[in-house]
């Protein structure tokens, strides 16, 4: 074996003579098996402050034409390789200083591509705190630990008495042994070898067990399922594995992630032991000692930080596309809303808005007391939907929800105003928001919460956006996961919904403009200041004038932004003003206007592409302007389709198993679908009842706010469960209901087409 002293003589200069960033586009362009140059261009547009959307949507020919999740997947891997570019320099810092780093050393360092790697092989020479090899080592021990390492037969003991020194607190062979076989332990512990190999086994083999912890059996019930429970690392699902830990977290449950014992010694005792004499016989113990002691505890954190590093992934990946089917739920468009946000003893709160969401009235009716007070308040429903002109009311989804849907149905209101029931989730995280303070400082919060609901059902985009989306409630463990990577993937789903729609920049919110590519909170809220003192926008030029908003995010922005009724039509579609000429070039040589290009179908159809090329735009950036003429601002979100939840059938204590009932999906885990029936608890369609074949992934066959017809299965009332399936079930029987075309279907219909 190589003596463990390190050279000094060699220093931080043998590194490799291609850059750190050709280096890092083509690791990334064959792990994502795209092209060099693609990774190169990209790399280069977001190094210049370039956003995802734009990038993807503006970019194509630089690109290659690479889609959001492509342009993610490389930034986030050049972040990922950066860290590691700067770990590695902060270690051949620490080793120059400390005149550590060799010749071999310094290749090992440069050459490794991972950050375990890299500090495994910086972990022998990683400043310590004091070990029980700290202290053998300083009593001159370390002689007699290599010796035995490199295991040549000789008589322990014998040689052993040579290193007993009373002054230096070795009193007998024995402890010379002792203090020999801790430094070959840590040895082990920090061979490269040992650790690489130990690594694979723990991730093939690792297993977790779970155990309660005495006396908290009853307190801890949630857990039961895990009192006495083991499963494989390697198979353990997210949702498993963060709900172990949150057990381990609030200290109801004992957890270990290990593999076999005996298995993992032997691993080591075959790389390590030569013989099996009396020599090898310490090693074999310092072998032992050190997995024991070092080694399986430090793969043992390993394991768990890998295997919660994978829940963490599975878990955000849920909840972000959760989340983006969320907001791109279909709106109901501009119509004037009666909202209503339900209540018993403290009544309903009602308000009307207009068609584009602005607050009118508000007032309170109490449809559920005495008969005088229901009189009135079928009265005022009835007034307030002549006065203004109602087309839709909205009722919240919770307490009173459905008594507040079958109230309003029983008043024999005209046919043409739809009566919705909305989901509610976070609206009374909004009302008590900073954000509903600027916009309602006026009034309390059960006004704002009403108002929330009903410009959900107008646009559900630009009234989620205020809220956190840990508030909605289309998670799982949200809050157990990494919170800034949960944050940074919302965040990125939350820009992609919004710039995929485009934003009316006269009417949108702060908020809502926050997400528009280039803009951020300060800038949005320098574009409603501006707006607010000097009228709308006539054109998206005009958005120059905006302070502070330069040349960089007019590039940025200016594309998602909609400027409808504008003195440019081209305002209004998602065409970049840096196109506008080429389109103008178009109407010339067609000898009609852009408007006349945007009506006429046999106009644009006549438009040879391959003379508008250029250096910068090429056929896929023209097909775009020409797909947008024919649709300008194009809404991609589907259709509105009304729902109805079953008659009659209000809480939990009116279903029974068997019936058949229709209902909207409202959260979609690793290990199910959670569904609204109507009776204020959603019921679970567990993994195995999604379909008659087994679905492994939910969301293949769900999304968000999708309506889908269930059979109960079981109704567990003392803990409120219901049990649901989305099976074919003989003998189910269907609730006396009309069921919408979309309800009547066996099976859900993933997607429709858009409107």
């Amino acid at each position: 074996m190589e003596s463990r002293k390190a050279m000094t003589e060699s220093t931080h200069n043998n590194q490799p003579t291609e850059s750190p960033s050709a280096r890092h586009y083509r690791k990334i362009a064959a792990e994502l098996r795209i092209g060099n140059a693609q990774v190169e261009s990209t790399a280069k547009l977001l190094g210049e402050g370039g956003t995802v959307p734009f990038i993807a949507r503006y970019r194509k020919e630089a690109t290659g034409s690479l889609d959001e999740v492509a342009i993610m997947a490389i930034r986030d891997r050049l972040n990922q390789l950066a860290e590691l570019d700067k770990r590695r320099e902060a270690i051949f810092k620490s080793l120059v200083e400390r005149e550590l780093l060799t010749e071999e050393l310094n290749k090992k360092i440069a050459a490794a591509e991972t950050l375990t790697i890299l500090e495994d092989i910086y972990l022998p020479y990683r400043p310590k705190r004091r070990t029980r090899a700290t202290a053998a080592r300083e009593k001159g021990l370390e002689p007699l630990a290599q010796r035995l390492f490199n295991q040549e037969e000789f008589d322990p003991l014998t040689e052993a008495a040579v290193f007993v020194d009373p002054e230096k607190g070795v009193a007998t062979p024995d402890e010379a042994l002792s203090g020999a076989r801790d430094i070959i332990a840590e040895w082990v512990n920090e061979d490269e070898k040992a650790r690489a190999r130990m690594r694979q086994f723990f991730i093939a083999k690792a297993v977790f067990h779970t155990q309660v912890i005495s006396g908290k059996e009853a307190e801890g019930s949630r857990y039961r399922d895990y009192y006495d429970w083991e499963e494989p690392a390697a198979k353990a699902p997210s949702h498993r594995i963060l709900a172990m830990r949150r057990g381990e977290k609030e200290e109801f449950l004992i957890l270990r992630v290990v593999p076999p014992e005996a298995e993992a010694i032997t691993l080591l005792t075959d790389l390590f032991i030569r013989g099996d004499g009396p020599v090898s016989a310490h090693v074999r113990m310092a072998v032992e000692d050190s997995y024991r002691r070092l080694l399986s505890s430090s793969m043992e954190t390993e394991i768990r930080l890998s295997t919660k590093k994978r829940a963490d992934a599975e878990a955000i990946r849920v909840f972000s596309d959760n989340l983006r089917q969320l907001l791109l739920a279909p709106p109901l468009g501009q119509k004037r809303i009666l909202a209503i946000d339900p209540g018993f003893r403290t009544g309903c709160k009602t308000v009307c808005l207009d068609a584009q969401g602005k607050l009118l009235h508000h007032e309170t009716i109490f449809p559920f007391l005495s008969a005088r007070v229901q009189e009135e308040a079928v009265a005022r429903i009835k007034a307030l939907c002549q006065e203004f002109a109602v087309e839709a009311i909205a009722v919240g989804n919770g307490t009173a929800g459905r008594e507040t849907e079958t109230f309003l149905r029983s008043l024999g209101l005209p046919a043409t105003i739809q009566i919705i029931m909305v989901n509610e989730s976070g609206a009374s995280v909004y009302s008590a928001s900073q954000v509903a303070r600027d916009e309602f400082p006026d009034e309390d919060v059960t006004v704002r919460g009403a108002v929330s609901i009903g410009r959900r059902l107008l646009d559900p985009l630009a009234e989620l956006v205020k809220i956190d989306p840990k508030a909605i409630g289309v998670g799982q463990y949200q809050h157990d996961v990494d919170q800034s990577e949960l944050k940074r993937n919302l965040d990125d789903v939350v820009m992609s919904c919004v710039n995929a729609i485009g934003v009316e920049v006269n009417t949108a919110s702060a908020q809502l403009l926050t997400y528009v590519s280039g803009l951020g909170p300060a800038l949005a809220r320098q574009i409603v200041t501006w707006r607010d003192e000097n009228g709308p926008f006539l054109s998206r030029e005009e958005l120059k004038k905006v302070p502070r908003l330069g040349a960089m995010a007019f590039q940025q922005a200016a594309g998602f932004l909609r400027i409808r009724n504008g003195r440019n039509p081209l305002d209004a579609s998602a065409v970049h003003p840096e196109s506008y000429a080429i389109v103008n070039r178009m109407a010339n040589d067609m000898s009609c206007s852009v408007a006349d290009l945007m009506r006429d179908d046999p106009l644009r159809n006549r438009i040879d592409l391959a003379q508008y090329v250029t250096e910068q735009i090429g056929i896929p950036t023209l097909n775009d302007i020409l797909a947008e003429l024919a649709k300008p601002g194009r809404d991609p979100r589907e259709s509105f389709e009304v729902f109805q939840f079953a008659e009659g059938i209000a809480k939990i204590e009116d279903i029974s198993p068997g019936m058949r009932l229709p209902g909207i999906v409202t959260n979609i885990t690793a290990f199910g679908a959670f569904v609204d029936i109507g009776v204020h608890q959603d019921g679970l369609v567990h993994l195995s009842q999604l379909a008659d074949r087994y679905v492994k992934d939910p969301q293949k066959v769900l999304k968000v706010r999708q309506p889908v017809v269930v059979t109960v299965l079981a109704v567990d009332l003392e803990r409120n469960r219901i049990s649901l399936s989305l099976k074919k079930q003989p003998g189910a029987s269907a609730n006396s209901l009309s069921l919408s075309r979309a309800q009547k279907d066996e099976q859900p219909t993933v997607n429709k087409k858009p409107k």
